[in-house]
């Protein structure tokens, strides 16, 4: 009896009207939040949870109480799978109806495993530069090296209090503050300035303050962590560890800020402290410390040969953006040029290269930098299950339709002859 009633509410068409009514609010929710919340943390927040606990919208907190989007997909998953088994039989008047409801599972599927197993990152690199790895878009790692031994250790581990180890590391990582978004100024001599949150490395010329996290998309956090080293014979200090320093794309931004306020030549000494490797000595070993984007390495590398920005003539509307590269993937013995550009992207190793951002043209060329390129790295190993599914509903509409259309002829045939 109790199974029978389990049985029933799943395969109810009043679940299924239930849920896509709560679709519809947090689809309609979800959308309204991204102005406060940004689409990134929208959609981490919404749709990709299994309960929603309040929401931002207006630039107000409402307490509300959501199923989320995985939640949602997996009980329509499940009522629709029930609802196919139990409810409809499998002949030759039902292929059709059996076809397009086997392509909406294999849709709902693919985007329960989309969510949980893709990835999106970033491949920056300048023209004639060579790059063997990938940054992610939105998750980060303090990096510590010593010659060529690197050890990275997620940002979600680098909580106030926390101490990190490792094998390979002869001391301790105590962290005592951590920021997502962080901002950087200078301790200008003649100002009254705070005391410096360390009294090593960076800290000693720039000030950090914790940010609000970013919401645009064309934006990004900058993290910031004040570490302190410990050995077995004490402490070393403490230390700033910062993507302002890593990032010599922020560390242009910052030296062309203060060159309007300062000049070209002190903020190009600015520039140069700032992006001043943090390093430490333990056992005869120099480690250099800092925070950076997180990086997946292929086994493969790519050199941007040439960045190739064109516009319309006589206007500055672009036209194209064009990336070409050279593969050398030592394991295949592979080494050959390929274009990426706007509408043709590469794919290659299980991954899909996009044409992203570029900075090249004339003004760069006149203006004495070198073009660069950004391609949007996207790994999605349930790439075709959108394909696949939209072919088999395709399919089986159009069966279905054939299926009554011939019976509709016949009939039309049939009573033709009766009278």
């Amino acid at each position: 009896m109790l199974m029978k009633k389990i049985v029933g509410i799943f395969t109810s068409l009043k679940l299924t009207v239930t849920l896509l009514a709560f679709s519809i609010v947090l689809v309609f929710v979800g959308t309204l939040a991204q102005a406060d919340e940004g689409l990134y943390s929208a959609q981490a927040h919404y749709f990709k949870q299994w309960i929603v606990v309040g929401a931002q919208i207006f630039g107000h907190h409402i307490p509300l109480l959501l199923p989320g989007g995985y939640l949602l997909g997996v009980l329509l998953l499940v009522n629709l799978v029930c609802g196919h088994i139990y409810r409809f039989q499998l002949t030759p008047k039902k292929i059709g109806i059996q076809l397009a409801h086997l392509g909406v599972i294999v849709l709902l599927v693919g985007q329960l495993s989309t969510d949980l197993l893709s990835r999106e990152l970033q491949m920056h690199f300048t023209q004639g530069e060579t790059r063997s790895y990938s940054d992610s878009a939105t998750e980060y790692e303090l990096n510590i090296v010593s010659g060529d031994v690197g050890i990275a250790f997620p940002e979600k581990v680098l909580k106030p209090g926390s101490e990190l180890r490792h094998e390979n590391l002869p001391f301790t990582v105590r962290v005592k503050q951590h920021w997502h978004n962080s901002d950087a100024s200078f301790r200008a001599p003649m100002m009254k300035n705070a005391p410096p949150l360390t009294t090593n490395g960076v800290a000693l010329h720039f000030d950090f303050s914790s940010a609000p996290d970013v919401k645009a998309m064309d934006s990004r956090n900058i993290p910031t962590a004040i570490i302190e080293i410990i050995t077995d014979k004490g402490s070393l200090g403490e230390w700033v560890a910062s993507d302002w320093s890593g990032d010599p794309g922020l560390v242009a931004n910052f030296q062309q800020s203060y060159a309007e306020k300062i000049g070209a030549t002190m903020a190009h000494d600015l520039a140069v402290k700032l992006a001043a490797q943090q390093s430490i000595s333990v056992g005869g070993k120099t480690y250099s410390f800092t925070m950076r984007p997180a990086r997946v390495r292929h086994p493969f590398s790519m050199t941007l040969l040439k960045a190739t920005h064109t516009v319309y003539p006589g206007t500055d509307i672009p036209k194209d953006f064009r990336s070409r590269v050279l593969i050398d993937n030592a394991a295949t013995k592979e080494k050959r040029e390929v274009e990426i550009s706007m509408n043709h992207p590469l794919r290659y190793g299980g991954y899909t290269y996009y044409q992203y951002q570029m900075t090249a043209g004339e003004m760069v060329e006149r203006a004495g930098q070198t073009p660069s390129s950004v391609l949007s790295v996207v790994r999605n190993p349930s790439w075709l299950t959108p394909y696949v599914g939209c072919i088999l509903v395709g399919i089986g509409l159009i069966i279905q339709f054939m299926y009554h259309l011939i019976g509709f002829i016949s009939k039309a045939k049939t009573k033709a002859k009766a009278i």
